[in-house]
């Protein structure tokens, strides 16, 4: 199998896009066309196209509507200063994308097509890739999921594959700025058995009243944690993995499990001893990180993902407690890493675990 090719009458005008590209913002704006794919449960994967973008006509009794069967990722692209047009890890998010399937009783998206979706809609949306130069870059999001009309708790017995692109801009702009996380013991993003180490759209509507609470506690982000409640245990931040560094030159993120497996995780504990760090995954009480903070012997805490990269944490607060991490400003380490990591996505250091994949 392999995905047709139609191109669109009527592209955005160049001087459009150009306008677009100078301040993208994240999803504002989206390219020309979008790659698709049909399932069902007698015939499996049809239909592979890449074809102008348009909205999908839908039965208002389509599974996704009713019952949240439903998957994504996200992923960028980079244009090189060879002009090369190059995507970070993709074979990540293809597995991960098939593993989140097969969590929602969806039909799996085999990776090499999904690969091949990537690259075929990164090559007809080239001139929507911003130039080399700045952190700025054309976001992937594909996503999956129940399109058969029915009502009854069953898997679909059809299903949609789709991939729509976005350029998106740096995402700090003015320097690296650093963020407060309100810790919530009202909500739970995730449990033992649950979908909390799959993408799926559920996870992320039941987030947004957390992310409500974390702002009007004067905070930008959530940290959510799971467990008793005399040793919760550390989760994720908001729609990113937590990371922090001790004074002892450890890099400790949570485990996996409950948490999403996030391509930046993984590559920044690939990185660490490069950095002089010894990478540890394992569970975190938020006592040790409220203690640790007050005591110095956490000196940096940051966020980790595909749309920052890392977010420095510079304070935490929740129900009886205020810290500031370290000096209460981004750290060294973090920054680092980030300029190490987006270094290796833009082409400006070396690749030697070949994490980047040529396209054109």
């Amino acid at each position: 199998m392999s995905f047709s090719i139609t191109t669109t009458t009527a592209p955005t005008p160049a001087a459009r896009r150009a306008e677009i590209l100078a301040d993208p913002g994240f999803g504002r704006f989206f390219t020309d066309h979008m790659a698709t794919a049909e399932w069902t449960v007698d015939e499996g994967w049809q239909e592979l196209r890449v074809r102008p973008l348009e909205p999908f006509s839908m039965h208002p009794g389509v599974g996704v509507l009713h019952y949240g069967q439903e998957i994504f990722e996200g992923l960028k692209t980079y244009r090189h200063a060879d002009d090369s047009l190059q995507l970070f890890r993709p074979d990540m998010n293809a597995a991960r994308f098939a593993r989140s399937a097969r969590r929602l009783a969806l039909p799996e998206f085999p990776p090499e097509l999904f690969l091949e979706a990537m690259d075929e809609l990164v090559r007809i949306e080239a001139d929507w890739v911003p130039p080399h130069g700045d952190e700025a870059s054309l976001y992937l999001r594909p996503i999956e999921f129940a399109s058969e009309a029915f009502l009854g708790v069953r898997s679909s017995r059809t299903a949609t594959f789709c991939t729509v692109a976005s350029p998106a801009g740096a995402y700090f702009t003015g320097g690296v700025r650093g963020i407060r996380l309100w810790v919530t013991t009202k909500y739970t993003r995730a449990a033992v058995g649950g979908t909390g180490d799959a993408k799926c759209g559920g996870n992320y509507a039941g987030s947004l009243l957390a992310q409500t609470e974390a702002q009007e506690q004067g905070c930008d982000q959530v940290l959510y944690t799971s467990g008793p409640p005399e040793r919760r245990i550390l989760e994720e931040a908001g729609t990113m993995n937590i990371v922090l560094i001790t004074r002892s030159g450890k890099l400790v993120t949570p485990g996996l499990g409950t948490i999403l497996p996030g391509v930046t995780r993984d590559s920044l504990l690939t990185l660490a001893p490069e950095h002089g760090l010894v990478p540890v995954e394992r569970e975190i009480p938020l006592p040790e990180l409220v203690d640790g903070c007050r005591s110095g012997e956490i000196v940096e805490v940051f966020a980790a993902g595909t749309a920052a990269v890392i977010t420095p944490i510079i304070a935490l607060a929740g129900d009886g407690f205020e810290v500031t991490v370290g000096a209460g400003e981004p750290g060294p380490a973090g920054l680092a890493l980030r300029e190490h990591l987006l270094g290796i996505q833009h082409g400006d250091l070396p690749d030697p675990r070949g994490w980047m994949r040529r396209v054109c």
